[in-house]
């Protein structure tokens, strides 16, 4: 199956609502800019929602109505790969970006990876922006070869990872190297959506400045060398709808990065708390829901689970919708 165009052209709906602004859409060339390539997303779907493929065991359990055991990882995959398939296709008509979360997968060993290879190809086949959720770093070699798998042109080949960004440059660089050429991206943890983050991130340092502040900063730097029409570079930066006036601060301070927003429902974070992140004209970040929308339906087993994914997915880009538009008045 073909992959739809997803360069923003071809569709009259793309930069024509209130909050969907810059309307000269970046023409893209053979190997379109990676935020070029969200933005585009963003304006396709009219949507600013990312959901989150975590399919725990329990819940992929519950909402099968099949039994499952760590002994049996073949039966267990083949199950995620079931339910996967069933939650894109309910939700893809309502967001712009899915993100797998590694973890997951990688619990089943070698099924589970082929899971997880399965959606990340399926994701694509539809259009939908793929970011990993592997949270990966290293240096040299080592770097490499971890973007070597995920961001170069291999069978796990996703459209954006994300990075521990503590080892400074030289764990971003061979990250960046293979992603640029092939209009790829990255998100670095900045400041997170978990309520122990300022046990190290809010750590003020000699200058004056919070930890998260300074990683901020580094994060603006490393994608200054790539920023597309759309008015952001390609590394951007995970930071937590839980903690919105830290949010508020770091959309200020990188007018330049796109964020990656967690915590929204399920951790507390609100369609309020998620508009700072986002800039005048609408764009800049796209919120993440994974539980809260995979398991929306948790008490409808069989058919009905996906119906209401695709339902929470939908009142999830309206309520963000709303609340951009209660800011513009």
């Amino acid at each position: 199956m073909g992959r739809p165009d997803t360069s923003g052209r071809g569709s009259g709906k793309l930069g024509t609502g209130p909050n969907f602004g810059r309307t000269s859409c970046p023409k893209l060339g053979p190997v379109p800019n990676f935020p070029n390539r969200m933005a585009a997303a963003v304006r396709r779907s009219q949507s600013r929602v990312c959901v989150g493929l975590d399919p725990a065991l329990d819940g992929v359990t519950r909402v099968l109505g099949v039994t499952l055991h760590r002994e049996d990882p073949e039966a267990a995959a083949q199950a995620i790969w079931e339910f996967n398939q069933r939650i894109l296709d309910a939700v893809q008509p309502y967001c712009a970006v899915v993100k797998p979360q590694s973890a997951f997968y990688e619990v089943w060993g070698p099924p589970g990876i082929e899971a997880l290879r399965k959606t990340i190809e399926c994701a694509r086949d539809m259009g939908l922006i793929c970011i990993l959720d592997a949270k990966r770093n290293d240096i040299a070699s080592t770097a490499a070869a971890y973007a070597d798998a995920y961001l170069a042109d291999g069978p796990m080949a996703c459209d954006a990872i994300t990075v521990n960004p503590y080892l400074g440059c030289d764990g971003i660089t061979p990250f960046l190297e293979r992603a640029r050429p092939r209009g790829k991206g990255l998100f670095a943890l900045v400041k997170t959506s978990n309520k122990s983050s300022a046990e190290v991130q809010d750590v003020r340092l000699g200058s004056g400045k919070l930890l998260y502040e300074h990683v901020g900063d580094l994060v603006e730097e490393w994608g200054a060398d790539n920023v597309g029409a759309c008015g952001y570079g390609d590394v951007g930066a995970v930071v937590g709808a839980t903690f919105p006036e830290e949010l508020a601060g770091l959309r200020r301070r990188l007018p330049r990065t796109w964020f990656l927003i967690p915590g929204y429902g399920r951790q507390g974070g609100t369609a309020a708390d998620v508009v700072p992140g986002f800039d005048t004209e609408g764009l800049g970040a796209v919120v993440n829901s994974s539980s809260g929308i995979i398991f929306a339906g948790k008490d409808r087993p069989d058919a009905g689970f996906a119906a209401a994914a695709g339902d929470a997915a939908r009142e999830m880009r309206e309520a963000i919708e709303a609340a951009l538009e209660a800011r513009q008045h």
